[in-house]
């Protein structure tokens, strides 16, 4: 063997092993965080309840069936959202291997490794995410684009906008991506065949890619929550929750990760350029790439999992030159390519091994399971209960004991922001009519709200502050949240 093909097996077997050692020790990983919310809301619409109109809740239809179909096939445990999660992930590294295939094994398997490791380096708390779950849904409509300008196969148009619109129904934002890919359709189109044909073809991509968008919203208006949901959207969601808890749009978690990433990635689209090698699968990783970066500036949150769509076109970019570095003996851009991709190795294995053991999440698993068992020993068949939380793990408690709340609000930061608009408000006096209809047994408090605040945000809704202390008394206090009970329950 050649060194230069010595050396590209041990790279790729690198971040093999890297990627199957974390890999490995991701599989006792608990169920925590947003996961268990979206369990919850899937568990309870399977049950009947109708999505936003018994539920009240930010996310898109597209993942409540999501979660849907994994309880309905794999079930509720931890392993379950595991298996499928790296299943996922093995499916969504295919997609970036098939897409960077004509560039060569090298940096197929580059990029595919890079992103499997960037995932598993992420820790529990990333699993599963609604936006690593999108970058399937994205890298399989830049493929199917990509295949149809290098073949001019119709069907491929047809798959990848349908793949688009499945996106859309988990983010609205992969809209986007879908009309920057229609843009070069269209112009393909127009160039190879004329207008004419640019505008039936086009029309055939945007047609498939609503398809899914309009299914999902035809379902919601059969079973009723049609109406709840553009409330949601046009009245909470824009105005509000999207201004909610914003970061600085630079902060970028796992930073030092990124810096090696990014440099590969200019590297490789430095010198295509220069040698005049863009292709159609060059043109919409790169638009992928920007995608990717509108994504996470435009959400705002500077929260980690809004940059997978980034990742996952970065992990498709950043080896794409070094086979033909290496087999042209351009040993400044190779060389600089596989540092990057070392370096990258290293620092994407180093927050691998560290986020793996970490405590933080094993400590909210115990925190589920304390709440779990003091509601058990509290609850007889049929009883509700209300918890006042976000992400700390009192709707993971009442999935596992398939217990209902009384009302349909998931989450109680909505009523502790903007506190004087009329929407605010109205959900307010919703929550405090719901409660008064339908008393719950037991009243769970987390201590930490979200964006901020303690067990003193309850203050400032002086509603609810009034019901618990004249209809319910503190019952058990432990570390990260209070039960209140109902006085002269048996």
């Amino acid at each position: 063997m050649r060194p230069t093909s010595v050396a590209s097996a041990l790279l790729l077997a690198g971040f093999g092993a890297f990627a199957a050692l974390l890999a490995w020790r991701s599989l006792p990983w608990p169920l925590i965080h947003d996961v268990a919310l979206m369990h919850y809301a899937a568990w309870r619409i399977a049950d009947g309840a109708v999505p936003y109109r018994d539920l009240f809740d930010m996310n898109q239809p597209g993942t409540y069936l999501v979660h849907l179909a994994v309880l309905r096939t794999l079930g509720g445990s931890d392993l379950a959202w595991r298996v499928f999660d790296l299943a996922w992930l093995l499916a969504t590294a295919c997609v970036i291997a098939a897409l960077a295939a004509p560039w060569g094994a090298l940096a197929a398997g580059s990029g595919a490794l890079v992103f499997a490791t960037y995932h598993l380096a992420g820790g529990a708390w990333q699993a599963g995410q609604r936006d690593f779950l999108l970058c399937l849904f994205l890298l399989l409509g830049a493929l199917g684009v990509a295949r149809w300008l290098e073949r001019g196969r119709l069907a491929s148009l047809v798959w990848s906008g349908a793949a688009l619109g499945a996106g859309i129904t988990v983010k609205p934002h992969v809209a986007l991506f879908a009309g920057a890919l229609a843009a070069v359709v269209a112009v393909a189109a127009a160039r190879a065949c004329g207008v004419p044909t640019a505008s039936g073809v086009t029309a055939v991509f945007v047609a498939a890619t609503a398809a899914a968008p309009l299914a999902v919203l035809g379902w919601l208006a059969a079973v009723g929550g049609l109406a709840a949901w553009y409330q949601i959207v046009s009245g909470y969601l824009v105005p509000l929750y999207s201004r909610l808890g914003r970061a600085s749009s630079w902060s970028v978690y796992r930073w030092h990760a990124w810096i090696p990433l990014g440099l590969g990635v200019l590297v490789s689209l430095a010198s295509v350029t220069r040698r005049r090698g863009v292709s159609a699968r060059h043109v919409v990783a790169a638009l992928g790439l920007a995608y990717g970066l509108a994504h996470y500036v435009v959400q705002g949150k500077g929260w980690e999992y809004h940059l997978y769509p980034l990742a996952a076109f970065a992990a498709v970019l950043v080896a794409a030159e070094l086979p033909s570095a290496l087999a042209a003996r351009r040993r400044l851009v190779a060389g600089a390519l596989a540092a990057s991709l070392v370096a990258a190795l290293v620092l994407l294995g180093a927050k691998g091994l560290e986020a793996a053991p970490a405590t933080w999440w094993w400590d909210r698993e115990r925190t589920v399971r304390a709440l779990e068992a003091d509601l058990r020993a509290r609850l007889a068949p049929g009883d509700t209960v209300q918890v006042l939380d976000t992400t700390e793990g009192g709707l993971h408690a009442l999935f596992r004991l398939g217990v209902r709340e009384p009302t349909r609000f998931l989450y109680d930061f909505h009523f502790f922001h903007d506190e004087n608009t009329p929407v605010v408000r109205a959900l307010r006096a919703e929550l405090i009519r719901d409660l008064d209809a339908r008393p719950p047994r037991v009243v769970v408090v987390f201590e930490r709200g979200w964006p901020a605040g303690g067990y003193e945000r309850v203050e400032r809704f002086p509603a609810l502050a009034a019901r618990l202390r004249e209809r319910y008394e503190p019952a058990l206090t432990r570390p990260g949240y209070r039960l209140y009970a109902k006085r002269h329950d048996p």
